[in-house]
């Protein structure tokens, strides 16, 4: 694949025929993008549970699925524990080299399904959790999550949310499981790279995703990878890897440019004024300062 934006280069992707085309994911979806990279990645040894949103419609009813795996589909806030009940009951059978994944959204991550993923990791359950993260409820209207920023609209919050986003990947390295980890569709290699090594390691693994929602955000059908780089070169989504909750490692992040670049490419943010707008790039500064923090302390 070629990349000809920013920093360009060439990836070289290996994949297997796990997710195919003809799904019903929007026209230049970033979800179903991280869904090729995912699961032709992990491979046919693998069971995904879905819960209901974006990553529900996308894998489709079965024995019409667009992945060539068991799909299970549970409920909004059980994604966790049926994957750790499912991969518990492949152990019972002898059958510990199929993985088994879950696929939520940010509403059934960061919200809805968070205590569940909570005690998926307190109990060491042998998963790997993939958030696709659309920072909000896109499936259902364009509602606010959590994992809404600030500021931004949604038809829950018409003048701007008022609070920050959560912080999930440092709520789950607080967990201190082995392996929590950011990723984006605009850098595809390291998705991928990320995605091989939570394959290789056992107990409960999480990466987050950032998917942007070309309807939801207001883009242009082919801007996801383009704005998924962005948030990582604004400091807004860094890319980075904690590792037992204590070893840090940052692979993509802030290369000075400014929060208003991603901001303004996006009709959700077209209602802010030049003090949110500050205020935006202050906290974004505030955060990723706290990250390199962390980096030159756990590293």
């Amino acid at each position: 694949m070629e990349n000809k934006g920013k920093n360009a280069r060439y990836y070289d992707i290996c994949e297997e025929k796990v997710f195919n085309s003809g799904h019903q994911a929007c026209p230049g979806c970033g979800q179903a993008l991280a869904f090729r990279y995912v699961l032709n990645t992990l491979g046919p040894q693998t069971i995904a549970v879905v819960p209901p949103s974006c990553a529900a419609i996308i894998s489709g009813p079965q024995p019409y699925s667009s992945m060539r795996i068991p799909v299970y589909q549970t409920t909004l806030e059980t994604s966790a524990i049926s994957a750790a009940g499912i991969k518990r009951a492949l152990k019972v059978k002898g059958k510990e080299h199929i993985h088994v994944i879950a696929i939520a959204g940010d509403g059934g991550t960061y919200d809805i399904g968070f205590q569940a993923l909570s005690s998926a990791a307190e109990q060491g359950e042998d998963i790997i959790y993939f958030c696709m993260d659309n920072e909000g409820y896109m499936n259902t209207g364009t509602q606010k999550s959590s994992s809404t920023p600030r500021y931004a609209y949604t038809t829950s919050t018409p003048g701007g949310k008022p609070t920050m986003k959560k912080n999930l990947t440092e709520i789950m390295a607080a967990h201190q499981i082995p392996y929590v980890a950011t990723a984006t569709v605009g850098f595809p290699d390291d998705l991928v790279r990320k995605v091989k090594k939570a394959k290789d390691i056992k107990g409960t693994r999480v990466i987050i995703i950032l998917t942007p929602c070309l309807d939801g955000w207001g883009l242009k059908d082919n801007a996801s990878a383009m704005i998924s780089r962005l948030a990582v070169f604004t400091g807004i989504f860094p890319l980075y890897e904690v590792e037992s909750g204590v070893k840090y490692t940052l692979n993509h992040g802030s290369d000075g440019t400014p929060i208003s670049a991603y901001l303004k490419l996006q009709r959700r943010y077209q209602h802010l004024t030049a003090e949110q707008m500050d205020t935006i790039q202050q906290e974004v500064n505030g955060q990723y300062a706290i990250l390199l923090r962390r980096l030159q302390c756990f590293a």
